[in-house]
């Protein structure tokens, strides 16, 4: 069948299979209330009308589990030409097991899975296949984490500015007594030209926060992430009310489905809204997402997962840039090929390969199978 005799009928999705991989980082590393030695990635590969799609979610491997017990026989059989009917009826299959959380993910994983194999069956990029909105998206590189010395934040701070990447953002907050002076020293890295970003997971109460906020504003701080909880959403409008002049107060990574985000939004507790495709329900969620985020007039970040947001970001309106996240990065580039690097702060999708582009290098995976 060719590309275009799919765009004018339905292809039965023949199978669906899982794998677990687990990648140690490179050195330890932690944020202000957390700390890991690896990454975790469920693979979630999809096949029907002679090709295949990948998805993926960065989540427990219990994950495979559920994608294995409920999951599965929602997906075969289903059209492969409407990922968004199918996740529906993937968000029905595991009402009674938990949508949030593991259900949220293996949804997540599932669906971006079935929208690489649309795409791939049109025989365009992903980005093509959804109501493309822009060509390429703006990143920031992400990282610097607590565990690093003041040498290492320096050195991968002032790297990305050097590869053109015009805004960064570290990680603060666990022992807020050595945190002005790693502020200061990654801004003396950057320079005073490049956004400096701060992100402290929760770390702070909400007076905390308000100290923090304005001792990060010396240092020309203007995005604060996760100064508080994600669930205080009274905290956050807080510090996002009465904190400094042109801070911008980001939260929502943890967000597991839209009625999470409306009630932020409602909540007014956010200048920029995040999300993470892997988690959040996939691009069928995301996409709904934007249109919340546009109805309010509200930005929107994506949260990590680049060789798959760099496609799906580019079909969202709302959204000012995207998390170039040095875990998933190292991570998709040991396992995939056909990865994006930045050029001039932007990623932007290869036309020249159909679907997300990746290719799961199988040979060298295997040695990280959980």
């Amino acid at each position: 069948m060719t590309a275009v005799e799919t765009r004018h009928a339905s292809v039965a999705v023949e199978d669906i299979a899982c794998s677990v991989y687990e990648v140690p980082t490179d050195a330890p590393e932690s944020d202000g209330t957390l700390g890991w030695d690896s990454t975790t990635i469920v693979v979630v590969e999809v096949e029907g009308g002679g090709a295949h799609g990948l998805g993926y979610t960065y989540g427990d491997r219990a994950v495979r589990t559920l994608i294995e017990s409920k999951l599965g026989a929602v997906v075969r059989g289903a059209d492969a030409m409407s990922p968004s009917a199918t996740w529906r009826a993937m968000r029905d299959a595991i009402r009674n097991a938990g949508q949030p959380g593991v259900g949220a993910m293996g949804v997540s994983a599932v669906d971006i899975a079935l929208w690489d194999l649309k795409a791939r069956l049109l025989g365009v990029a992903l980005a093509d296949a959804l109501p493309r909105a822009r060509e390429r998206v703006p990143v920031y590189g992400s990282g610097g984490f607590t565990s690093y010395s003041d040498g290492r934040l320096r050195e991968q701070l002032a790297g990305w500015a050097e590869r053109g990447i015009p805004r960064v953002k570290m990680k603060v907050g666990r022992e807020p007594g050595r945190d002005a002076q790693r502020i200061g020293a990654a801004r003396d890295a950057i320079g005073p030209n490049v956004e400096l970003m701060v992100d402290a997971n929760g770390a702070y109460d909400r007076k905390q926060a308000l100290l923090w906020a304005e001792r990060f504003s010396e240092w020309d701080v203007r995005y604060l992430e996760e100064p508080v909880s994600s669930d205080d959403l009274d905290g956050l409008r807080l510090i996002r009310d009465r904190g400094p002049v042109g801070m911008a107060i980001a939260a929502g990574e943890y967000g597991w489905d839209l009625p999470y985000f409306t009630r932020m939004l409602d909540a007014g507790a956010v200048d920029i809204l995040q999300a993470d495709v892997t988690r959040c329900g996939g691009i069928s969620a995301l996409l709904r997402l934007d249109g919340l985020c546009i109805g309010r007039t509200v930005p929107f970040s994506a949260h990590c997962a680049p060789a798959v947001s760099a496609h799906a970001c580019c079909a969202m309106e709302s959204l000012v840039h995207l998390e170039y996240f040095h875990d998933h990065v190292r991570l998709e580039g040991m396992l995939f090929d056909g990865t994006l690097d930045p050029r001039g702060g932007h990623l932007e999708p290869d036309r020249s390969r159909p679907g997300l582009g990746l290719e799961l290098r199988r040979a060298d995976a295997e040695e990280f199978a959980v």
